[in-house]
């Protein structure tokens, strides 16, 4: 049967991966971002910045599920943080997808078993040096996912995913060189750097009837950094 779903933030990264993911499946999915992007053309493309003072863009009927997926890497020294970079982590990152849900819960609503994806980042549940500012804006999207995760029950799953490091546009500075590459992958259990798509497919599965059981959940897709040493 096919399912009817919004991915926030589509045109890059995991946004990008779970948009070719949810297409192939041969569902109906509606990309919003700021940019097309390939996968974008076999889906619905409405072009809007979460972050804007405009009204988000008005979805027709009823949706079974909606990804929210931008993020922002702003790592520095807590002393070098400004007020308004912790506004700006908070802008997209967390009220960005307040926005988007409020938007979209009257389609969210008319399914009767729909689900939310959001995403938050390894840092909030193990402190990192340098990620005072993303860590704080990815806290408040977990503190999220639980309170709606209640509140919504049980029309509506909301759940959480947390990756550690994943080789994205987003972080390509991070990982500009090979040196620089091998010597991250090598801080993961795993030893290794995760991919958009292994993220994705998370994602998907939260976002499909198989997950049905599952809410109010942080998924860790970390290679381990979590909770190994």
């Amino acid at each position: 049967m096919t399912k009817k779903y919004v991915v926030v933030g589509g045109s890059k990264g995991i946004g990008a991966a779970l948009l070719r993911g949810l297409i192939a499946e041969g569902n109906d999915v509606i990309s919003i971002s700021r940019s097309v992007s390939d996968e974008s053309s076999s889906a619905t493309f409405i072009e809007y910045d979460v972050t804007s003072v405009e009204d988000f863009p008005d979805v027709e009927g009823s949706i079974d599920g909606v990804a929210y997926c931008p993020g922002s890497i702003n790592l520095k020294p807590f002393h070098r943080l400004t007020q308004d970079e912790f506004m700006a982590d908070l802008s997209v990152n967390f009220l960005g997808a307040v926005k988007t849900i409020q938007a979209l819960l009257p389609n969210l609503k008319q399914s009767g078993s729909a689900s939310i994806v959001l995403f938050s980042t390894v840092a909030v549940q193990t402190g990192m040096g340098f990620h005072a500012s993303i860590a704080a804006a990815k806290g408040a999207v977990e503190g999220l996912t639980r309170s709606l995760a209640a509140e919504f029950a049980p029309s509506i799953r909301v759940n959480c995913i947390a990756p550690s490091l994943t080789d994205t546009p987003l972080a390509s500075r991070l990982i500009s060189t090979p040196e620089k590459r091998e010597a991250l992958a090598a801080r993961n259990p795993l030893n290794k750097i995760g991919t958009a798509d292994e993220v994705a497919a998370m994602a998907k599965f939260l976002l499909s009837g198989d997950s049905a059981w599952i809410t109010g959940q942080i998924l860790h897709v970390d290679g381990g950094m979590g909770s190994l040493k």
